[in-house]
């Protein structure tokens, strides 16, 4: 495995239009296709955004369900920055959506390295038990796993995704085609798991178990 030939090509994209964010339920499924960047110390790595779900503030799966609080606070805005947070022992990366004072993000819940593939690699590995680096999909094919393989860390909560000019932190790009998307129910809660609010690129193999049935998101 190695470097997509895409990447070069890929990080050049302008970053993502704001107007994408006005809704969770509808920038998940939009996110997918899209890149994040992540550059640090002068080194980049990059993965295209393959499964998304989506927390809205009126869902009870939600950071946001209870109100404002001092942890959730970045889910109220504004729109496109990064809401991180640490759950037991894992770290996961949300963008962060709909208008400010509105409770609600999208999980990026996996991702397909297009550049650094090495770099993530051994970032998994300093992080992972028995320090020896993952193979094949298990870089990035969950959300714990990519915010390891991307660096991302609880220091992100807040930044800024939506930023033109190349700098140390994260970014978000737009994407170059529609791909088609699946949805399922949401995985890895207790509420409202059943909701289709999970969204995955179809037949992408960097997509988290278990994978949703095929068919084409009908536009909203």
């Amino acid at each position: 495995m190695k470097d997509s030939d895409q990447g070069p090509a890929v990080l050049d994209a302008p970053v993502l239009d704001p107007a994408t964010l006005t809704c969770a339920r509808t920038a998940a499924p939009s996110l997918l296709g899209c890149t994040l960047v992540a550059h640090r110390h002068g080194r980049t790595r990059a993965g295209t955004i393959v499964e998304t779900e989506a927390y809205l503030e009126s869902d009870p799966a939600s950071h946001s369900f209870i109100g404002l609080t001092e942890r959730n606070r970045v889910m109220f805005g504004p729109a496109g920055n990064a809401y991180v947070y640490r759950i037991h022992r894992c770290v996961c990366f949300n963008v962060v959506t709909g208008a400010r004072g509105h409770g609600e993000a999208v999980l990026i819940r996996a991702l397909e390295p297009v550049w650094g593939l090495r770099a993530m690699q051994r970032a998994r590995a300093l992080t992972t038990t028995g320090g020896k680096p993952p193979e094949g999909f298990a870089v990035s094919n969950g959300p714990g796993k990519l915010c390891q393989a991307m660096g991302i860390t609880p220091a992100d909560n807040g930044a800024p995704l939506l930023v033109e000019t190349a700098r140390d932190g994260l970014r978000l790009l737009s994407r170059p085609h529609v791909p088609v998307v699946a949805v399922s129910g949401r995985i890895g809660i207790s509420k409202a798991r059943h909701e289709p609010l999970r969204f995955a690129v179809v037949g992408n193999p960097w997509v988290s178990g278990p994978r949703p049935a095929g068919g084409e998101l009908t536009p909203r």
